[in-house]
């Protein structure tokens, strides 16, 4: 392994265009073997048509083939980690995962919006150019590495690394919060409680339940803490959608008479 590292590294310093060598050695991880697919991926068809060179060198088809690529990875990812999950889930979390604003955000953080070549068409072209970069790098990786390689990148250098798959699956549902604001916002209490724990086949499992003013209003399960309250949570606000706020307070202030 490492020999292998001194070999690539030599040949490095001993390349033509050794620095965009060193600067794709440092998002990829390994060198490239031929440059070519990698500067077209970072020229956007703004860049072509204003110089009047072919559209077809442009990154646009390697966006394409970089999509399905980043799809395939991603729903290898849900499947192998969310087991228990329905395809419902599975298809919205990979949604989410790679969606525009995650892949700007993966193309920043990576360091490739400082690559890009294009000529400024406006804000509107540009709210996606750095997604759609990275996606055409992707297609880049497949096209002088294989799938293997690609999917290396993604695990290694990108998904566990740049991008929080949990938080982004959950961004927009984080129930126990909302609960929790409503308590306070109300002043009536909450309690969440674990009530199983177990290791099995398929890892950690947990199970939770959430009391409003010790009454039960939700319960859920997961593969973590987090995640059995957050579905014990929503299952909660559900409940809570549908009682009268004021007949509610009413009844717990009765209560603690």
């Amino acid at each position: 392994m490492l020999q292998k590292l001194y070999n690539e590294l030599s040949l490095l310093f001993r390349r033509k265009d050794k620095e965009t060598y060193r600067i794709l050695y440092h998002i990829l991880g390994f060198l490239p073997r031929d440059l070519r697919p990698y500067q077209t991926a970072l020229t956007h068809s703004s860049h072509t048509s204003h110089s009047h060179k072919k559209n077809f060198m442009c990154n646009e088809r390697l966006e394409f083939l970089g999509d399905a690529i980043i799809d395939a990875v991603v729903s290898d990812i849900l499947y192998s980690r969310y087991k228990k999950e329905r395809e419902g889930f599975l298809t919205k979390s990979r949604s989410r995962l790679v969606c525009r604003e995650t892949l700007n955000s993966v193309a920043i953080k990576l360091g490739l919006d400082k690559l890009v070549v294009s000529h400024n068409t406006g804000r509107q072209h540009n709210s996606h150019i750095n997604g759609n970069a990275f996606e055409a790098f992707v297609g880049a990786i497949y096209v002088d590495r294989g799938y293997e390689k690609c999917k290396q990148f993604l695990l290694s250098r990108v998904f566990g690394r740049v991008v929080d798959i949990k938080k982004i699956i959950y961004s927009d549902a984080n129930f126990k919060s909302s609960l929790i604001e409503f308590s306070q916002k109300h002043k009536i209490g909450i309690e969440f409680r674990l009530v199983e724990e177990r290791n099995d086949a398929d890892g950690q499992f947990f199970a939770s339940e959430v009391y409003v003013c010790d009454k039960l209003f939700g319960t859920g399960a997961g593969f973590s803490k987090r995640e059995s309250q957050q579905r014990a949570a929503k299952e909660a606000l559900e409940r809570l959608k549908n009682i009268d706020t004021k007949e509610l307070l009413t009844e717990f202030s009765g209560e603690g008479a």
